[in-house]
């Protein structure tokens, strides 16, 4: 069976079932963690704390980014997935299902969490904070989340593989960046950056009155940085959109293909027994290797 690469895989629509499956389960995991961390801290009176609810979420998503990233791309965000579209890495076709996934994950966590701990710390909702008896108005908090979703995408677009997370320099980096912005930036407005993460905990408590600012603060983030990255680094290479066009699917396997064979036709000109000839010469390469080493190997009919 040839070899078929995770690009190509990433690009097939007849593993979108798949992707969305990695979606769903990511979503779930991030939230039960982001949620779940403010939950815990409720009904144990405090032993989770602050430092430990921000930094549940960001080494969250560090793991599945090395788990799902290959399948998926490991977005776990609307605010990513638009991203992605609005910067030419991935089609707007499969924006949908991808959003569907992530929501319908988070809302499986806030409901796990709410049958459990019943309503403890709001089911881990996001909400414009509290100083000195004061709530933050509700601008500062959608201000916050602009500003958080910005350096997040920015993040994303300069590690990301096209339209997939993946590998340590995306992992370290987002992960990281998650847990700084939530260290200075949780008391103000929860830091989710996330809609989902937000309308999950929202939809199972019905409690969405300040659910617009989770929604319009992250994806306004995000456009911003995709004009940032245009603005930085031009059009999206080449190589990035064959990650996620999902119409290049066979193009790229004849490309995995083409390129497999090249590398066996090296290594067999490498190994080839070095027998001298007459007068002492080495002979050189015989024409089906030269073919092979050049990818101009076909089958049969011409068909390669």
């Amino acid at each position: 069976m040839p070899y078929i690469s995770s690009a190509v895989a990433f690009a097939d629509s007849r593993l979108e079932w798949r992707r969305l499956l990695a979606e769903i389960a990511g979503t779930f995991f991030l939230v039960l963690a982001a949620a779940g961390a403010g939950v815990v801290n409720a009904v144990s009176h405090g032993e989770v704390g602050r430092g430990a609810a921000v930094t549940a979420p960001g080494l969250t998503v560090l793991a599945l980014i090395y788990t799902i990233g290959e399948t998926s791309g490991a977005h776990l965000n609307p605010a990513v997935t638009v991203a992605f579209a609005a910067r030419g890495h991935f089609p707007w076709v499969r924006v949908p299902g991808y959003l569907l996934a992530q929501v319908g994950g988070a809302t499986l966590a806030a409901a796990l969490l709410r049958s459990m701990f019943g309503t403890a710390g709001r089911l881990g909702g996001t909400f414009p904070g509290t100083f000195s008896g004061h709530a933050v108005p509700d601008w500062t908090a959608l201000v916050t989340e602009v500003v958080l979703t910005f350096g997040l995408m920015t993040v994303i677009l300069g590690t990301a593989s096209g339209a997939r997370n993946v590998g340590h320099n995306a992992a370290i980096a987002i992960g990281g960046y998650v847990v700084l912005a939530g260290l200075w930036a949780s008391p103000v407005s929860g830091a989710s950056m996330n809609p989902a993460r937000s309308l999950g905990p929202a939809f199972v408590s019905a409690d969405l009155g300040t659910a617009w600012i989770y929604i319009a603060g992250p994806l306004t983030g995000s456009l911003l940085a995709v004009a940032m990255a245009w603005a930085l680094r031009g059009r999206p290479s080449h190589t990035a959109d064959l990650a996620a066009q999902g119409g290049l699917a066979p193009r790229l396997a004849g490309q995995s293909l083409r390129s497999g064979r090249q590398r066996r036709g090296r290594y067999r000109a490498r190994t080839r027994p070095q027998v001298k000839g007459p007068g002492g010469r080495l002979p050189g390469p015989s024409s089906q290797e030269k073919r092979l080493s050049t990818g101009e190997f076909r089958r049969p009919g011409g068909v390669n």
